[in-house]
C-alpha cells in the first residue's frame, strides 16, 4: 500500500472517531439525568464532642522516703489493699540508731556542762557583796552559764531530729487504699539527698475514678460542666461506660501547634472494671433534638447542575419560600449576594447549624434554626426546589421543619453520571470552596 492508500485509511478513521463521538455526546445530551435520594426520617440528633483521654484514681498517692538507706524489708506488694498507718517498707535502721545513739551522748554532755556552769556562778555571786571579785567576773560566769543551756537546746535539737529520721525509717501509708505500683525490691538503696524517692504508688478509691480528656480548643467552647459522656476502651469494646463532665482545667498545653484543654470527667467504677492508665474514646453529649424530622447533610449541599432541571429559576422561588418560612425575625436574603454571615456560612449553602447568623425560632435542643434548601423529585426527573429550616446537626444528619416534609419523604442527594460507577455525587456543594460575590463557585 503507498503513501496515498495510508493517508486515505487514517483520514476515514478520524472521520469515523469524530462520528462516534458527536454522536455519544449528542445521545448524552438527550438522556435525563438520574438522581441519587435518601427519605425524610424521623429520630433524633446528638451533638457529641470526640475526644480520648486517660484514666486515674481521683486520688493518688506517690510514697517516697524521706531519708536514705537500703531497703532491708517490705510489707506490701502489688494489688495489695492498705491501711492508713499500715507499715509499707523498712530502711536499715543501724546508722540512724548510731546517729541517735551519738545525738544522746551530746545531749549529756551539754547537761554537765550546765551543772557545771551553774556551781560555778553559785559561787562567785557571794563574793560580790564581799568586795572580792568584780562585776566583770559576774558576767564572765553568767554567760558560761548562758552558753551552757544554749549548747544543751542544741543537742537536745539534735536528738529530736535524729530520732525522726529512725522514725521515718519505718515507711507508712498514708491512706487507705490499693497499691498500684512498687518501685523498689529488698536490698535497693534509695538517697534522699534532693528529692524524695518513690517507693510506692497508691490509689485511694478505685471504684471512683476520673477520665483527663484532651479536647481540641475549637470544641472546649461548647463543653460545661454537668454535661454526660459516654465512652470505651479497648479492653471492653462492646462495653459503653458513662460519667459526667466535672471540670475544665483552664491551663493549655500546646503539642505541635495544636492547642487542648484538659477535661476531668467523672466515673462510678464499682465493679473494678477500669484500669488506671486504660486509653478511652470519649463522646461528650453538648447538645441534642430528640424525635425530630432529619435529613442527610449531603441533601443541604446539592445544588443542580447548571441549566439542569430546578435551575436559576427554581432556586429563586426557593430563596423567595425560605424567606417566608423565615418570617420576619428571620435571615434574611438581602445585602451583598455570596457575603460570609457572623456564623461563618454563606447565605446559600444551606449546610445547617453552621450556616446562618441569626435565629429564626428555638431548635429543640435549644439551638437555632436557620434556612435551607432540599430538592425534592417530581415525575421522577424534575426537580423541585423546598424551602426549609435547618436546626441541630451531627455531621451526617441535620435536624430540618418544613410544610413539605414527612416522614419517608424522598429528598436529592446527589446526581448519578453514566461512566462513574453510577454513584458518583454531582452538584453537591462544597461548604468550604470560595464563592463568587454572585454566588457562582470559583
Amino acid at each position: 500500500m503507498g503513501r496515498r492508500g495510508v493517508a486515505i485509511v487514517i483520514v476515514a478513521v478520524l472521520v469515523a472517531g469524530g462520528g462516534f463521538y458527536a454522536w455519544r455526546n449528542a445521545k448524552a445530551r438527550g438522556a435525563k439525568p438520574r438522581y441519587r435520594t435518601e427519605t425524610v426520617q424521623r429520630g433524633d440528633i446528638k451533638v457529641q464532642v470526640t475526644a480520648t483521654g486517660n484514666l486515674q484514681a481521683v486520688t493518688t498517692v506517690l510514697v517516697g522516703s524521706q531519708v536514705s538507706g537500703t531497703i532491708s524489708a517490705l510489707f506490701a506488694d502489688f494489688n495489695d489493699r492498705v491501711r492508713n498507718g499500715q507499715v509499707l517498707a523498712q530502711l536499715d535502721p543501724t546508722f540512724l540508731k548510731a546517729q541517735v545513739a551519738q545525738s544522746r551522748a551530746d545531749l549529756q554532755r551539754t547537761d554537765v556542762q550546765v551543772t557545771q556552769a551553774a556551781r560555778d556562778s553559785a559561787r562567785v555571786f557571794p563574793l560580790l557583796s564581799e568586795g572580792m571579785i568584780s562585776v566583770a567576773d559576774i558576767d564572765v560566769a553568767r554567760t558560761a552559764l548562758d552558753q551552757a543551756r544554749a549548747s544543751r537546746a542544741s543537742a537536745a535539737a539534735a536528738l529530736d531530729r535524729a530520732e525522726t529520721n529512725l522514725r521515718y525509717a519505718t515507711v507508712h501509708s498514708p491512706i487507705d487504699g490499693v497499691v498500684i505500683s512498687r518501685d523498689v525490691d529488698v536490698g535497693q538503696t534509695v538517697a534522699a539527698s534532693l528529692s524524695a524517692p518513690t517507693l510506692f504508688t497508691i490509689a485511694n478509691d478505685l471504684q471512683k475514678m476520673q477520665l483527663e480528656v484532651a479536647v481540641d480548643e475549637a470544641d472546649i467552647g461548647m463543653v460545661k460542666g454537668g454535661q454526660q459522656a459516654t465512652f470505651s476502651v479497648d479492653a471492653y469494646p462492646t462495653d459503653q461506660f458513662h460519667g459526667v463532665v466535672h471540670q475544665i482545667r483552664l491551663a493549655p498545653e500546646t503539642v505541635q501547634n495544636v492547642v487542648t484543654y484538659t477535661v476531668v470527667i467523672l466515673v462510678e467504677n464499682a465493679d473494678e472494671k477500669l484500669l488506671p492508665g486504660m486509653t478511652a474514646n470519649v463522646s461528650i453529649l453538648v447538645d441534642q433534638a430528640l424525635d425530630v424530622l432529619k435529613v442527610p447533610a449531603m441533601a443541604l449541599r446539592f445544588r443542580p447542575p447548571a441549566g439542569g432541571a430546578g435551575g436559576a429559576g427554581g432556586a429563586a422561588a426557593a430563596r423567595g419560600e425560605m424567606r417566608q418560612a423565615a418570617g420576619g425575625g428571620g435571615p434574611r436574603e438581602g445585602g451583598p449576594r455570596g457575603g460570609v454571615r457572623p456564623g461563618g456560612a454563606r447565605p446559600d449553602s444551606g449546610s445547617g447549624p453552621a450556616a446562618g447568623a441569626g435565629p429564626a425560632g428555638e431548635a429543640p435542643g435549644g439551638g437555632a434554626w436557620r434556612p435551607g434548601t432540599l430538592y425534592l423529585l417530581e415525575n421522577g426527573t424534575e426537580l423541585k426546589p423546598v424551602a426549609v429550616m435547618t436546626g441541630q446537626t451531627d455531621g451526617t444528619f441535620v435536624a430540618v421543619r418544613g410544610e413539605s416534609l414527612a416522614d419517608g419523604t424522598p429528598v436529592v442527594i446527589g446526581l448519578e453520571v453514566a461512566g462513574q460507577g453510577g454513584g458518583a455525587n454531582q452538584g453537591a456543594v462544597n461548604p468550604f470552596t470560595p464563592r463568587m460575590p454572585a454566588g457562582g463557585r470559583r
